[in-house]
């Protein structure tokens, strides 16, 4: 192995197999255009992103790491989220949930 290499296996890598999915449709109210990145709205389940779910606490989006979802200014579309893994805990982001979800 030569240091920094990365290996993979062979044929296609499916991310987040099995996870249990959720879609929403979710807005940039702002008037500023933003990245979904880390999606504080999304595991807070509020409308910094254009909606208002319970169903989206604790959830994160579906796509790559260090990928992003722009919304322009009062562009809605729809996002896959995804349960976050782990311990399922969640600390900091403004301090809106801090311990288990």
């Amino acid at each position: 192995m030569i240091p920094g290499e990365i290996r993979v296996a062979e044929g296609n890598i499916e991310l987040n197999a099995g996870r249990e999915a959720i879609t929403l449709m979710v807005g940039q109210p702002r008037r500023q255009a933003g990245a979904g990145r880390l999606p504080l709205s999304f595991r807070r389940g509020e409308c910094g992103a254009g909606f208002r779910s319970g169903a989206a606490r604790g959830r994160r989006l579906d796509i790559p790491a260090g990928t992003a979802v722009r919304f322009e200014p009062g562009q809605r579309r729809e996002v896959r989220l995804i349960p976050v893994g782990g311990a399922r805990e969640i600390w900091g982001f403004n301090g809106c949930i801090m311990g288990r979800l």
